[in-house]
């Protein structure tokens, strides 16, 4: 099972809460550093989602361009409908690096110029 059909699983009233600061500062030591670390992962995610979506999309796209083939595709609708129902990446992302499911590491000796 996917990932991303996992967090359907788990459904948006779960992953839904108030956070605290202080526990996701906890996890780094830096609060800015935390949401940056949620931040990349929630963009890790809304690609993968993005990808997953036109690959099911693109088995119900037609290539010629005649008007009179343009019809509603109910299974189309449907899997539209069920990504549009799926929890935003940002709470995913958040709840995963609350659950320690990301990982992450520091680089030792960064220099900016």
């Amino acid at each position: 099972m996917s990932k991303l059909r996992r967090h359907l699983s788990i459904g948006t009233s779960n992953i839904v809460e108030t956070r605290s600061l202080s526990d996701l500062k906890e996890k780094t030591g830096n609060l800015y550093e935390s949401i940056s670390i949620i931040g990349k992962r929630a963009n890790q995610i809304n690609i993968s989602m993005k990808e997953e979506l036109h690959s099911k999309l693109e088995e119900f796209a037609s290539h010629t361009d005649s008007l009179e083939e343009i019809h509603e595709n109910k299974e189309q609708i449907e899997i539209s409908k069920a990504y549009e129902r799926m929890p935003n990446p940002a709470l995913l992302a958040t709840q995963e690096f609350m659950d320690e499911q990301v990982y992450f590491r520091k680089r030792e000796n960064e220099t900016f110029s």
